[in-house]
């Protein structure tokens, strides 16, 4: 159970993540938010680094290129989710994330190797189902299609991430899994940051500075369980955001979850269920 204890702890870590970016974006940019959060992620290592060299394995890779890759495509995943969750509310942009395992069930022979059992593509399906009935019910009630949208594309990006990390699961430790996509959000942020800066009072600034302890937690975590597990048994656990969601709704925005939101979670989960399942005979 290491591995699904690592993403349960890590579905957590990015739920707050979320929330917290929902709570901020309201009022600052993109480029402020994520280059504060990735500013923080850098500084944490590398104090970290400093004061116990041997922490979380050597920075450098003998695959940078890998290493690079993922991280763009990182950060096009936190563009799209703060883009996205500004828009529409947590429990119900967490119905379109949770197509995540369903896209690494489709990566997952593609860049692994691995071979997937068709009952798998038809519980991705029936998955694929009941994002839609939540959707479709939002949708008619005037939300946001340019908030799905953004939420689907970080989604996407998220699972070539993951599938991603069981590729990177040969090398050493998790301080490059951090550092590199850090470094690189910096390069990139905190330029634009510095025009489009908004100075936040105290207490904005350190929930803007947690965000980056959300986001390190979440990486290493998540990151760490997938080097240890195989990417299509973890699909299930993803699930766990889904009442986190749905609690941080309620207490933070005093949004209660609608029938076609916990409708479309249910049979979101099932499906997921079924898929892990139909592997588990493989």
């Amino acid at each position: 159970m290491k591995g699904p204890a690592l993403l349960l702890a890590g579905v957590i870590s990015f739920s707050l993540l979320d929330a917290t970016t929902k709570l901020l974006s309201g009022t600052y940019g993109l480029a402020q938010a994520i280059g504060i959060r990735w500013a923080v992620v850098v500084a944490l290592l590398l104090a970290m680094k400093a004061a116990f060299p041997g922490v979380g394995g050597p920075l450098r890779t003998a695959m940078p290129w890998m290493h690079l890759l993922r991280s763009v495509v990182m950060l096009f995943s936190a563009a799209g989710f703060f883009m996205g969750f500004r828009r529409v509310p947590l429990a119900e942009g967490y119905l379109v994330f949770f197509t995540a395992p369903f896209m690494v069930l489709a990566l997952t022979p593609l860049l692994l190797k691995e071979r997937v059992p068709p009952a798998a593509w038809l519980w991705s399906a029936v998955g694929f189902g009941g994002v839609i009935v939540s959707v479709l019910q939002r949708l008619g009630e005037g939300g946001s299609i340019a908030g799905y949208l953004f939420i689907l594309g970080g989604t996407a990006c998220f699972a070539v991430t993951q599938a991603m990390n069981r590729m990177l699961r040969a090398e050493p430790g998790w301080a490059k899994m951090v550092f590199w996509a850090g470094l690189l959000g910096l390069v990139i942020y905190a330029p634009l940051a510095v025009v489009e800066w908004i100075p936040p009072p105290p207490l904005e600034l350190a929930m803007l500075m947690l965000n980056g302890v959300f986001a390190a937690g979440g990486v290493v975590l998540s990151a760490a369980a997938y080097r240890v597990t195989d990417p299509a048994r973890l699909g299930p656990y993803g699930f766990a955001a889904l009442p986190v969601s749905v609690l941080l709704d309620l207490v933070i925005w005093g949004t209660q979850p609608s029938l076609a939101t916990l409708l479309g979670g249910c049979i979101v989960v099932f499906a997921c269920v079924m898929s892990e399942r139909s592997r588990a005979r493989v």
